[in-house]
């Protein structure tokens, strides 16, 4: 049986539909992605999946139980670190991490190995209060927090958002020695680039899931020819290529623009005669390869089946 079973899913705010019959499955022990922007939906399908939110319609299951039926003793089963730093600010690290220990009938003795290596980094610092570390030291506590009662099934919304470069590494380095301990972990993040540590990931984006697969095999589902460009007046350049006859999506991608063409025929000699036209200087083009964030465009731009 898979960890996560989604089915037909919908939930709404009043008027305002924030997840639209999304479906979905987790297998065990796999380290899935949920990637998506603010605002695509990631957090209300997270609150419905560890019982703190209903959904309108459909059902869910985690680790066999039902998410509305079974909702005490699923509470006991899943780890769950919100978007949010959600710990008490005026407890240490050692008294945030015995309380969640004692709210699940545990200790810190008696699971101390299920999160010795990341704690081992805290330990220092047991008696700080917890509104006084650092982003990544947050994270990496409440992460413990999260762990401490042996979950099944961990769900982890946006972990990494406004944590430093580094940080991010760590911790999703310390996400795939879990996974490799055999933890079913759902991670969202709204960075494109973490979608590769992923074993599988699901596009999501307006309360529906564009696409799920492995993240190698997501963008060859990208059959667009791709350029970056990159010209003097980097405003008038995407202002230009976007009214282009042959542009089919143009957005900016660190110091180049990501071009995709309606046609494969579309050459660098004809974007570069064509900007040379609208008085362009210093333009380079180039074919690229697409990744994930260019497939991500890709599929949002897709038009919706007819009905």
């Amino acid at each position: 049986m898979d960890a996560i079973i989604i089915e037909n899913v919908s939930k709404a705010y009043g008027e305002i539909p924030a997840v639209s019959d999304v479906s979905l499955s987790v297998r065990p022990g796999e380290l899935f992605g949920l990637i998506g922007p603010d605002g695509a939906g990631k957090t209300t399908l997270f609150k419905i999946l560890v019982t703190l939110l209903l959904p309108d319609k459909g059902r869910a299951t985690v680790a066999g139980h039902d998410v509305v039926k079974d909702y005490k003793a699923l509470r006991q089963l899943v780890g769950y670190m919100p978007g949010r730093f959600s710990l008490y600010p005026d407890l240490s690290v050692e008294e945030n991490l015995a309380f969640f220990a004692t709210v699940f009938g545990t200790t810190i003795k008696e699971n101390y190995h299920l999160i010795q290596e990341i704690y081992s980094q805290l330990e220092p610092f047991k008696d700080r209060r917890a509104g006084q570390l650092s982003g990544g030291m947050k994270q990496k506590l409440a992460l413990c927090c999260a762990l401490i009662h042996k979950p099944e099934v961990l769900f982890l919304d946006e972990p990494t958002t406004g944590v430093d470069a580094v940080s991010r590494k760590e911790f999703w380095d310390m996400l795939r020695k879990l996974n490799e301990r055999g933890l079913t972990t759902l991670v969202s993040t709204p960075y494109m680039d973490e979608a590769s540590r992923c074993d599988r990931i699901a596009f999501m984006q307006t309360g529906k899931i564009l696409a799920v697969d492995q993240p190698v095999a997501i963008t060859r589902r990208f059959k667009k020819r791709l350029y970056g460009v990159r010209a003097a007046d980097t405003y008038q350049l995407i202002h230009d290529l976007r009214l282009a006859s042959f542009t089919e999506s143009c957005y900016a991608f660190g110091e180049f623009l990501h071009l995709t063409v309606k046609s494969n025929e579309v050459t660098e000699q004809q974007i570069g005669r064509f900007l040379r036209e609208k008085n362009h200087r210093n333009i380079e083009i180039h074919a690229i390869q697409p990744g994930i964030e260019d497939t991500f465009m890709a599929l949002m731009t897709q038009p919706e089946p007819a009905a």
